[in-house]
């Protein structure tokens, strides 16, 4: 990777739409000259209209994700987004790399209405990543 590119870590859903979630983050980040890198914490079956379903990823799966691209590409700022539940958040708070801003986007319900976050892990976002964070968006 060229070192003259800003790097970004988007750490969240993916949706099948492409629409939202790091699909449509690593769309933002291409278009003012960001490089990004991907930590996805769960998959998203939906489209334009409706979430069919969501199934968050282990945090083993999601601590992984974070340690490969922490070592290797020299991120300047991480963003969160759909994290699913208290155990993802858990394992994204303890990961956090020092220094990097942090911005968080709480998603907890899609357009559609579909939840995406569990109850547990609301409180847990506003434990231990809100404090972190150097932007919180609606």
């Amino acid at each position: 990777m060229d070192e003259e590119y800003m790097c970004a870590c988007t750490i969240a859903g993916s949706d099948s739409g492409g629409g939202a979630g790091i699909q449509a983050d690593l769309k933002t980040f291409t278009a003012i000259g960001v490089w990004g890198v991907t930590v996805v914490t769960a998959i998203t079956a939906q489209n334009t209209r409706e979430v069919v379903g969501s199934w968050t990823l282990p945090p083993e799966t999601v601590y992984a994700q974070l340690d490969a691209v922490a070592v290797d590409y020299p991120i300047q700022a991480v963003k969160t987004g759909m994290l699913g539940n208290a155990d993802v958040v858990d394992v994204v708070a303890k990961r956090m790399i020092e220094g990097v801003p942090l911005v968080v986007d709480p998603v907890m319900i899609a357009t559609s209405g579909y939840v995406l976050l569990e109850d547990n892990a609301v409180e847990a976002i506003v434990k231990k990543l809100i404090p972190k964070a150097a932007v919180v968006t609606p």
